[in-house]
C-alpha cells in the first residue's frame, strides 16, 4: 500500500515475500522508470519503509526494491 501510493503506475507494483533462516525477505518490484520514487533522495523513502517493516514484525525483515 505504501509503495503503490508513491508510484504513478500502481498496476506495475508487485510485492512478494519469502522466509528463510535469517527472517523474512520482502521483494518490491516496480516499473524501472519509477524505482527512484520508491528509493527517494539519498534513500530516505526506502529507509523509512524498512524501518516500518522492521518495527511491525517480531523477527528480522529485509526489504529489497527490484526495478
Amino acid at each position: 500500500m505504501l509503495v503503490r501510493s508513491l508510484v504513478d503506475d500502481q498496476e506495475s507494483v508487485n510485492v512478494s515475500t519469502s522466509i528463510d533462516d535469517q527472517g523474512m525477505v520482502v521483494e518490491v518490484t516496480v516499473n524501472p522508470d519509477e524505482t527512484g520514487k520508491v528509493i527517494g533522495r539519498q534513500g530516505r523513502i526506502i529507509k523509512a519503509i524498512r524501518t516500518l517493516a522492521r518495527a511491525s514484525a517480531d523477527y528480522s525483515v529485509e526489504v529489497e526494491v527490484l526495478g
